[in-house]
């Protein structure tokens, strides 16, 4: 087989793998976003202000728990489970400077502390979206321990 027609099968090949990987990337957005509850929501695990490190996904409520998929990844694991029980959100602000050129217009910025395992993420979510998950923690059952400070 001459080189050249090695290179254009490779090309072919590589061009076709990436067709079928954006594609299955598409799908599982669209079936993610189809699950009732689910929003749009930004994460970052980096720090306050810091325009690097913040990922673009989709969340989804679940019976206890907010799952959140990134959105260019292929896996159908939830990167993120926010339990309920152990979660706390605490002030809210708009995206800085340097983070304003990342997120969505119009997103706002809170603090959540996941209180298992210490960890402190920032989530950037609308202010409905916002307000859809503060009603979902603080109507949480009887004796669950959640708490939205402001």
């Amino acid at each position: 087989m001459p080189l050249w027609l090695w290179f254009v099968d490779s090309l072919l090949l590589l061009v076709a793998l990436s067709i079928a990987a954006l594609a299955a990337i598409v799908v599982r957005r669209r079936r993610l976003e189809r699950n009732p509850g689910s929003f749009e929501m930004s994460v970052n695990w980096r720090g306050v202000g810091a325009a690097r490190g913040w990922a673009v996904g989709t969340a989804v409520y679940r019976h206890d728990t907010v799952e959140w998929y990134r959105t260019f990844s292929l896996s159908w694991r939830p990167r993120i489970t926010l339990p309920r029980g152990d979660v706390e959100i605490s002030g809210r602000r708009q995206p800085e400077a340097g983070e304003s050129h990342v997120l969505a217009p119009g997103q706002v910025v809170v603090a959540c502390e996941e209180h298992r395992t210490d960890v402190t993420v920032h989530l950037a979510l609308t202010p409905q979206a916002l307000t859809g998950l503060l009603a979902w923690l603080e109507s949480s059952p009887p004796g669950k321990g959640v708490n939205a400070v402001w």
